[in-house]
């Protein structure tokens, strides 16, 4: 009985609506006209839509950045896990991203980005380019730039995350270590990365769906362009629901989608799973 207002409310405004969402995928939905069931034409249609096919694309290129995000906030974690003077100053600052809108963070890296911005002008100062790049405008660079602005915005994060984790090892696993001849790298790969195991699970898990569920900074940052290049699945799926007020091919994108983000996160779930002895 304790539990009945938490899961009427979690009916209401999760359960219900994917189910709904669900069902209007296999119909033609409209505001205007009778609804009929369509089955699979909606789903037809999207596959068959070059700018689907390609956000389906990209979103699966998205997934390349995964790695390094994991690596590199673990690597930050390690770096600040210390009692050095002022490190909760280094500590807060690889945060302040996260905390920041993507509205900001589009903008700061719209200028960065810019031929005529900050990143452009440091290379050309260092000579390592010879003419002003168009991160943004090129179609072989834009799907990366905004990668690298997904990751840099993330990475506070789970670097968060890892600190937590890092701070829970006991401390006298290290000691026993350290008396028993070990090194710091063998400590750190027969210790500490065995105990961050279930922390490396999750952190995979939400960064993987973070990358399949990306749109925000495509929207900001390049609507789709140039050339459609950086659509992503999701984007997809709003430009054609609140741009276009095509719902149900919307949703059948979404639906398409969830799935591909469920059989990831199994998959993680099957191989990043904690080992029990």
């Amino acid at each position: 009985m304790f539990l009945a207002p938490a899961l009427a409310l979690l009916a209401v405004f999760s359960f219900w609506p994917v189910a709904f969402g669900s069902f209007l995928a296999f119909t033609d939905y409209s505001l205007i006209r009778e609804t009929h069931w369509v089955g699979l034409d909606n789903f037809r249609y999207i596959f068959d839509n070059e700018m689907f096919v390609t956000g389906l694309k990209n979103s699966l290129v998205f997934l390349l950045m995964v790695p390094f995000v994991q690596i590199g906030a673990l690597g930050l974690a390690v770096l600040v896990n210390n009692q050095l003077t002022g490190i909760r100053y280094f500590r807060a600052a690889f945060y302040v991203p996260v905390v920041t809108t993507v509205s900001v963070v589009g903008i700061m890296w719209g200028f960065m980005f810019h031929e005529q911005g900050a990143l452009n002008y440091v290379l050309m100062t260092m000579r390592l380019v010879g003419a002003p790049v168009g991160w943004l405008s090129n179609d072989s660079l834009a799907l990366f730039a905004i990668m690298f602005v997904t990751l840099w915005r993330g990475l506070g994060w789970y670097m968060v995350m890892y600190l937590a984790a890092l701070q829970a090892v006991p401390a006298d696993m290290q000691e026993a270590a350290i008396l028993d001849g070990a090194n710091r790298w063998q400590r750190f790969w027969q210790i500490t990365v065995p105990m961050l195991r279930p922390t490396i699970m999750v952190c995979s898990i939400l960064s993987v769906l973070a990358a399949l569920k990306a749109y925000q900074e495509v929207d900001v940052l390049t609507q789709g362009g140039p050339m459609n290049s950086t659509f992503t699945g999701l984007y997809y799926a709003y430009d054609q629901g609140l741009k276009h007020l095509k719902l149900p091919r919307a949703l059948a994108a979404s639906f398409v989608m969830s799935i591909f983000c469920i059989g990831i996160a199994l998959l993680c779930l099957r191989y990043i799973k904690p080992k029990h002895r």
